[in-house]
């Protein structure tokens, strides 16, 4: 497994250009606003695109921390978490840094995400799966003990204390767009793919089907339950029932964490299937490259996405398939400049900035 499994670059990708897709129907109010059945294909990303990057980032620590684990040895164990920690802390800070610039971020609940699972390194598969499942159920407890509403304006999606302390804990633990609980989950999850041997078509294919039919049994129970109870009931009720049994992000509910971490692991698997067979065309590099630079195009496609959609006007009251038309300007954008800037440089800007600030060694992952 010493050789890079470049469907991981290629799954990223394809997580980013969900994201960018999902964010800019969002910011620019374009989420209803086209004919229906793009309207029910786009809504099939919301939160499976962020899901699935989180999913990847369980990858790399199982990746990053194999020696060590497989190995025993405390003392690189020890580094490894120590840099984990201190790319959890530059994730935080930059996730702040971008907040109000883009309430939505992902990048601060990542810095929390990693910090956590830094202590996982060496922690069986059982416990690893059995902590995703406490964590999915710690958040129906709290769903039902708690106002999951406290703090947001749903109508402009502002949270209104998200800068106190209080509203922080809240906003980054339970109700925030990616809580850790239970999202820390994903990442559990991922760091179990991690230690699969991927490169091998049974665990590639056994990975894949599960995947693919916990995804499709969650949207289907979901599917049925809704119908079988909502008929009826007044609009509220109705609501109620549609955010405890859907699979929307908002709230996380555990159908929701079983379609995202399904859905997740069965794109994994089959883009690092599309990596192996065509690892050498040509078609497949600059999407590589561009998986290689996520954290850099992540944060691009708001300060330079966005920012231009709201320089030439554009940003807000559009329709769905400008929106798409945006999101395919930036991505095929993206994917170029990835592919350019991979030719000359081993990194990202920001990739390399991270590397620079909390790497005290190199890593074979």
């Amino acid at each position: 497994m010493n050789k890079r499994i470049v469907g991981y670059d290629l799954a990223r990708a394809l997580a980013l250009f969900g994201m960018v897709v999902v964010n800019f129907k969002i910011v620019m109010g374009a989420e209803q606003n086209g004919p229906a059945w793009l309207v029910s294909l786009v809504g099939l990303l919301d939160g499976r695109a962020a899901a699935t990057f989180v999913v990847l980032a369980g990858v790399g620590l199982s990746l990053l921390s194999r020696k060590a684990r497989v190995s025993g040895d405390p003392e690189q164990l020890s580094q490894d978490r120590h840099t984990l920690l201190k790319r959890a802390l530059f994730l935080f800070v930059v996730g702040l840094l971008y907040a109000p610039i883009w309430p939505a971020d992902i990048l601060h609940f990542y810095g929390v995400y990693i910090a956590v699972a830094a202590f996982f390194l060496a922690a069986s598969t059982r416990r690893l799966w059995t902590c995703s499942g406490v964590l999915v159920l710690a958040f129906v407890v709290m769903f039902f003990a708690l106002d999951y509403d406290q703090g947001w304006d749903w109508r402009t999606l502002d949270y209104d204390d998200f800068w106190s302390p209080p509203g922080m804990v809240r906003h980054l633990f339970y109700n925030g767009f990616h809580p850790v609980v239970p999202w820390l989950a994903f990442l559990l999850v991922g760091m179990v793919i991690g230690r699969l041997d991927m490169s091998d078509p049974v665990v590639r294919r056994r990975v894949f089907v599960w995947g693919a039919g916990v995804a499709l049994a969650a949207e289907g129970v979901s599917w049925l339950l809704i119908r079988m109870l909502s008929p009826g009931d007044s609009v509220a009720d109705q609501e109620a029932i549609v955010a405890i049994l859907g699979t929307e992000p908002m709230p996380p509910m555990p159908l929701y964490m079983l379609a995202g971490a399904g859905s997740a692991s069965a794109v994994i698997a089959a883009s690092i299937a599309l990596g192996e067979r065509y690892r050498d065309a040509a078609w497949l590099r600059p999407l590589v490259a561009t998986g290689q630079l996520a954290l850099t195009l992540y944060v691009a496609h708001v300060l330079l996405g966005m920012g231009t959609l709201e320089a030439i006007g554009r940003l807000e009251k559009q329709t769905l398939p400008f929106a798409l038309l945006a999101s395919l300007v930036f991505c095929v954008a993206s994917v170029v400049f990835a592919h350019l800037w991979r030719r000359r440089f081993r990194r990202g800007p920001l990739e390399a900035i991270m590397r620079t600030l909390t790497e005290s060694r190199r890593h074979a992952a």
